[in-house]
């Protein structure tokens, strides 16, 4: 996604165009169930658009090395986007209703595309990245519940990655990977290590206060009070909050839901005597 949407690389939109009205023109009466229309046929999925779906993703796959890292990016980020709208679920992927996927025409539609020249984009471990980098501004948006996410979107995980998995249970998922310590009771540690070593001038942190949810699964790992300790130790800490409405499937209540944004001016000198190099690591 982060590759498609600002990845500074080349790319043809007219080629990508193309191969997008290429897709758009697949008949699904005449091609074949595939591992997607197989596994997700008839759930998340209506048959058809499921089959067209994996049908893409073989052909994306074949077409891969004829394509700049931008353009694969993009059609794979198109693929997602568009596949969202015909998911028969309430937008994540641990259940899909029981009733019969409605039929539509899939369509794929193109992103809007943008570069920007300078940006660097990582895929690993927050916790190891903040030890190598340094930058004016951080911004941390991490999970604060038990629900993991590549547990709750396995379904795109599984079209990205297309190791073609064996699944598992009703909702289908593949053996667990990517589990977030954020998402555990060592979350408030995790957190703690993460902000000790980022080299950042300032730290802005976004955190919504689901800890009254009467969801388990929903309650935070990290108290609104934990958060604003460590972030005081790391320097000047600014908090705001405002009411917001928050998604849920219809079985998980939210009183007074708000959500917070903490802004800190990073005193390293502060943070230094707070988290000494002997406890940090």
């Amino acid at each position: 996604m982060y590759r498609a949407f600002f990845a500074p690389t080349e790319w043809n939109e007219e080629k990508v165009q193309n191969i997008i009205e290429e897709f758009n023109s697949v008949n699904s009466a005449k091609i074949h169930d595939n591992y997607f229309s197989k596994n997700f046929g008839g759930k998340y999925f209506h048959n058809d658009t499921a089959k067209i779906v994996g049908y893409i993703r073989e052909r994306l796959k074949k077409m891969q090395t004829c394509l700049t890292d931008k353009e694969y990016a993009v059609l794979m980020a198109s693929l997602i986007y568009s596949i969202d709208r015909h998911a028969n679920t309430m937008g994540h992927f641990d259940a899909y209703h029981h009733k019969e996927p409605a039929a539509h025409q899939f369509v794929m539609k193109m992103i809007e595309v943008e570069s920007f020249k300078g940006v660097e984009i990582h895929q690993e471990d927050a916790n190891l990245l903040a030890r190598s980098i340094n930058v004016d501004i951080t911004y941390l948006d991490p999970p604060y519940n038990s629900r993991q996410y590549s547990r709750f979107y396995h379904v795109y995980e599984n079209l990205v990655q297309w190791k073609k998995p064996k699944l598992y249970g009703t909702a289908l998922k593949p053996k667990e990977e990517n589990m977030s310590e954020y998402c555990r009771n060592a979350a408030f540690t995790a957190f703690t290590d993460l902000v000790s070593h980022i080299k950042s001038r300032y730290l802005v942190v976004s955190y919504n206060n689901t800890y009254h949810s009467k969801s388990t699964s929903s309650e935070n790992k990290i108290k609104l009070e934990q958060l604003e300790e460590v972030l005081n130790k790391c320097g000047n800490t600014q908090v705001f909050n405002h009411e917001f409405k928050a998604f849920n499937s219809g079985k998980t209540e939210f009183d007074d839901h708000r959500e917070y944004l903490f802004i800190t001016e990073v005193d390293d000198e502060k943070r230094n005597r707070t988290f000494p190099s002997v406890l940090r690591g």
